[in-house]
């Protein structure tokens, strides 16, 4: 005698408080047993409303608030931020502001790239790696604090330049730093790269090809591990990304492994840059003061506080204008689009963030594969929800 069972699919939820859902992620997973057959990611949990806040803002206390998006990768968002402002004002940056900006922009990338790594490996079960690559991190946040008295939430790059030159012995303690790095990204690659269980957890699994990377609007290590050699900095260079060698690591399959390899080469590529940039940075000034009132002046004239008071309380006017500015943050493009009608703020402000695009990936990367997958699949994605819910 032969009995049919007739097996119904069911909808189970994923977080939204879960830590492998990175941050408050609700996925509704419709499942066969443990077979996923639909995935639909529901965001909007922490929305802040940025855009629209900064509408209220003017230039200049707007600033911090690209901080708070990708709070993983701080100065990366307010580079592209000042570089927009810039261009509306076209306003030049001094070149050792260039060299400074470049140099803390690829710090900020191996500060993003060790916690995706370390906090995906964990995600899978290794906690090592989260240990040792938290020792690095703190490291890179000294020198986040040593240049802007802030350990994350740095302001330091300012429209026009950097807010402050660097302290005395900073660049000899980079060089210091770098020169150690580049042993600690061996030792995550003796735990990790050929660990039996990290490869199996990983290899074919959230498959992301060509096609569908570019139809999806992605970017970054995701974009890269799918085949396309596109890099911002050099298809597009910005500040003095065209003076500086490096390698852009491109990925075959498009897989989880393929893209965890890639950032382990980012950072070897981004080591680099700093290395050159510590070898050619030049003497100068580090702020455009047509717009900005000199420090060194406050103290001897009161006209001079006033004029500094005004500058941070008014701001500064653009003329009517629009731009979009976007640079290779480490998450992937990031960019600013700004209107102004002849104002101190902007009459609006869209951010585009690469984790709301890739987030909308999870819908075809997930099925046919199992839930344990999607812990996997969400840590390569490496999604912060400041920048996905803005």
């Amino acid at each position: 005698m032969t009995v049919f069972y007739n097996i119904k699919s069911f909808k189970v939820n994923f977080g939204p408080q879960h830590p492998s859902a990175h941050g408050v992620l609700r996925l509704i997973l419709e499942v066969n047993g443990e077979v996923i057959i639909n995935l639909d990611p529901h965001i909007g949990l922490l929305h802040r409303g940025t855009e629209k806040l900064l509408e209220y803002k003017t230039f200049l206390q707007g600033l911090p608030y690209f901080d708070r998006l990708d709070y993983v990768s701080m100065m990366a968002q307010e580079h592209t931020y000042s570089m927009c402002l810039e261009s509306l004002l076209y306003l030049s940056v001094p070149v050792r502001s260039q060299f400074i900006r470049v140099l803390f922009c690829e710090l900020t990338r191996i500060l993003n790239h060790l916690m995706s790594v370390c906090t995906h490996a964990i995600d899978v079960g290794a906690f090592t790696p989260f240990l040792w690559g938290f020792e690095e991190r703190e490291k890179l946040m000294e020198f986040y604090e040593r240049v802007s008295g802030a350990r994350m939430h740095s302001a330091y790059i300012r429209p026009g330049g950097v807010s402050n030159d660097l302290p005395v012995g900073l660049l000899d303690d980079i060089y210091l730093f770098l020169q150690g790095f580049c042993s600690r990204i061996d030792e995550l690659e003796e735990l990790l790269t050929y660990n039996r269980i990290w490869v199996q957890r990983l290899t074919d699994v959230g498959i992301i090809d060509y096609e569908n990377a570019m139809s999806w609007s992605l970017s970054g290590v995701i974009l890269r591990g799918s085949g396309l050699r596109w890099d911002i900095r050099k298809s597009q260079p910005y500040e003095i990304y065209k003076h500086t060698t490096f390698g852009v690591p491109v990925g075959l399959q498009g897989d989880s492994y393929e893209r965890y390899l890639l950032r382990i080469e980012e950072m070897r590529q981004s080591t680099r840059i700093a290395f050159q940039i510590l070898r050619d940075i030049p003497y100068g000034s580090v702020l455009n003061y047509s717009i900005a009132p000199k420090k060194e002046k406050i103290h001897f004239s009161m006209e001079s506080l006033i004029q500094h008071f005004r500058y941070f309380s008014e701001g500064f006017a653009i003329e009517s204008g629009e731009c979009y500015m976007f640079a290779e943050a480490p998450k992937g493009e990031f960019g600013v689009y700004v209107v102004t009608f002849n104002s101190t703020r902007p009459y609006r402000c869209k951010i585009r963030t690469p984790g709301f695009f890739h987030l909308q990936a999870l819908m075809f990367m997930g099925k046919g594969l199992y839930i344990s997958d999607v812990v996997t699949i969400i840590g390569t994605l490496d999604i912060v929800f400041g920048e996905v819910d803005r």
